[in-house]
C-alpha cells in the first residue's frame, strides 16, 4: 500500500505542479486517460467493429465524403502550419537551435498554446483515414504501419500539450503540418478517380517526402543531447526524437515492401513470362522445321 500510495502521489505531483496551468482546463487535456481511451476505442473499431459491420455489406461508396474531408485537412494542416510558422518558426523569432517554452499569457505564448491543442484535436481528425479504409472494405490498406501511427500520435502529442504547448518540440509539427498539407492534396487527387492517375506519378517521392522529415525531426531533437543553452527538458528531446526514428524505420520498411521487392517480384514475374514466351517461339520455329 505505501508503494501505491507513493505512486499516486507522485502522480498527483505531476499532474497537479508540473504542468502548463494555461491547457488545465481545455478539452481533453486534464488528463491523459481520455485520450488513451480513445485511441483503444479506435483500434477496437478498426480491427473489430468495423470488420464485423461489414462483414455482410457491400462497400459504401463514398467518394465524394472522401474528397470532401480530404480538403478539409488539407485546409487545416495550412492553417496549423500557417500559424506555428507566424508565431514561432519563421516569423516568431524562435531559435532553431533550442527554443525554450514561454509560460506566460502574452498574445503570441498564447497563441502558440492554442494552436498546439488544435494540432493535438487534430491527430483525432485522421482516424477517418481508418474508418474510410474500412467502410470501403479496403483492409489491405489497414495496414500495421498505417494502425501504429493513428493509434499512438494523439497520446504522444497530448504529453507535449500538458507540459510544453510551444518552445523548441513544435519544430515536429511545424514538418508534420507542411507534410500533411502534401499528403492530403495527394489522396484528395487520388480520390477523384482513375482519370487523376497520370498526374499521381509521385506518390513513392511522397514516402521519401515523410521519411526526409523524421530525419529532421530526430535530428533537431538529439542536437540538445550535446549541447542545450536553452535548458529545455531533455526528455521531450528523447520523446520527439524517439519518435522520429521510429517512424523513419517504418516508412523505410514500407518504401522497401512496396516499391523495391514488389518492383523486384515485378520484374521476376515479367522475366519468366518473357523467358516463356521466348522458348514457344523456339519451339514453334523448331516445329516448323521439322
Amino acid at each position: 500500500m505505501d508503494i501505491i500510495t507513493r505512486i499516486h502521489a507522485g502522480w498527483r505531483d505531476l499532474m497537479d505542479n508540473k504542468t502548463d496551468p494555461r491547457v488545465a482546463k481545455w478539452p481533453l487535456a486534464a488528463s491523459p486517460f481520455p485520450t488513451l481511451f480513445i485511441c483503444l476505442a479506435y483500434v477496437y473499431i478498426v480491427k473489430v467493429l468495423g470488420p464485423r459491420f461489414m462483414q455482410d455489406r457491400k462497400p459504401f461508396n463514398l467518394r465524394k465524403v472522401i474528397i470532401f474531408y480530404n480538403f478539409l485537412q488539407v485546409m487545416l494542416s495550412f492553417y496549423l502550419f500557417w500559424e506555428v510558422s507566424v508565431v514561432g518558426w519563421i516569423g516568431g523569432g524562435y531559435n532553431w537551435r533550442c527554443q525554450p517554452v514561454d509560460f506566460s499569457r502574452n498574445e503570441m505564448p498564447m497563441r502558440m498554446a492554442r494552436v498546439c491543442w488544435l494540432y493535438f484535436i487534430s491527430k483525432f481528425t485522421e482516424f477517418f483515414d481508418t474508418f474510410f479504409f474500412v467502410l470501403r472494405k479496403r483492409y489491405d490498406q489497414v495496414s500495421t504501419l498505417h494502425i501504429i501511427h493513428h493509434r499512438i500520435m494523439p497520446f504522444s502529442v497530448w504529453w507535449g500539450l500538458k507540459f510544453m504547448p510551444g518552445g523548441h518540440s513544435t519544430f515536429f509539427f511545424f514538418l508534420n503540418t507542411f507534410v500533411h498539407i502534401v499528403m492530403y492534396t495527394y489522396y484528395m487527387l487520388a480520390a477523384m478517380g482513375p482519370e487523376m492517375q497520370k498526374y499521381l506519378w509521385w506518390k513513392r517521392y511522397l514516402t521519401m517526402f515523410q521519411m526526409i522529415q523524421f530525419i529532421g525531426i530526430f535530428t533537431h531533437a538529439f542536437q540538445l543531447f550535446f549541447h542545450n543553452p536553452c535548458n529545455y527538458p531533455i526528455v521531450f528531446s528523447y520523446w520527439i526524437g524517439g519518435h522520429g526514428v521510429l517512424f523513419l524505420f517504418l516508412f523505410a520498411n514500407f518504401y522497401v515492401q512496396t516499391y523495391t521487392k514488389k518492383k523486384s517480384k515485378k520484374t521476376l514475374e515479367n522475366g519468366k513470362v518473357n523467358g516463356l514466351i521466348k522458348k514457344e517461339i523456339e519451339t514453334n520455329g523448331l516445329k516448323k522445321e521439322l
